[in-house]
């Protein structure tokens, strides 16, 4: 091996070893502000936990909540954290199209999830049951809209990706960002559970 051959080695290995770091470091950032976006989320809780008693009169969860229908919504996005990780394997496989594939899936399940949330907003709305109508409306309205917000962000998040992917292939780059939204959106799918069970199971008895 010539002289020439042993530096592009060494700097070949140099640079993957620099983006092997970087892309461990921009996860672990990741990481802390999940943490961040926990006590975000806990303190809403903790606000509709405090205000959901708080009906002035109005209705309660257990006369407007469809649970049928949240069911539908909540089956959408677990699913869509399946198809997610379907697409993080084809992306390690270094599988191009099976990630555009997983990932158009989950971008399909999560909009009908934003869908079905939006319906819900709209339909109590047009019946009386606005957030302004009394404290439990206003926390409902507050948790339930923050964790769609999120989605919503996951989901112009998703498509930002694929053109990368498409653009770009799975380079360490777009394998890092495929990881980061990978947590983003699982984390989506627990802070849903603790919704679902805590709002309209809970709220529906």
């Amino acid at each position: 091996m010539t002289s020439h051959s042993i530096t592009n080695t060494h700097g070949q290995d140099a640079a993957h070893e620099e983006h092997h770091d970087s892309g461990q470091t921009a996860v672990f950032g990741f990481w802390l502000y999940l943490m961040t976006d926990c006590l975000l989320f806990a303190t809403v809780f903790a606000t509709y936990a405090v205000l959901y008693p708080n009906t002035d009169g109005g209705p309660s969860g257990k006369d407007i909540f469809d649970l049928k229908f949240v069911l539908v919504e909540t089956f959408a996005l677990l699913i869509s954290s399946i198809t997610y990780g379907f697409a993080m394997v084809s992306g390690h496989q270094n599988k191009r199209g099976a990630v555009q594939f997983w990932l158009l899936v989950t971008f399909a399940l999560g909009a009908v999830f934003i869908g079905m949330e939006l319906y819900e907003f709209h339909h109590l709305i047009v019946e009386g049951h606005g957030p302004s109508r009394s404290a439990f409306l206003s926390s409902f309205f507050a948790l339930v809209g923050m964790h769609g917000l999120h989605v919503t962000v996951g989901l112009l998040w998703m498509i930002a990706t694929m053109i990368e992917v498409a653009r770009c292939g799975l380079n360490g780059r777009s394998l890092t960002r495929l990881s980061c939204l990978s947590l983003f959106w699982h984390f989506l799918d627990i802070v849903w559970i603790c919704v679902f069970t805590v709002v309209y199971l809970m709220g529906a008895l």
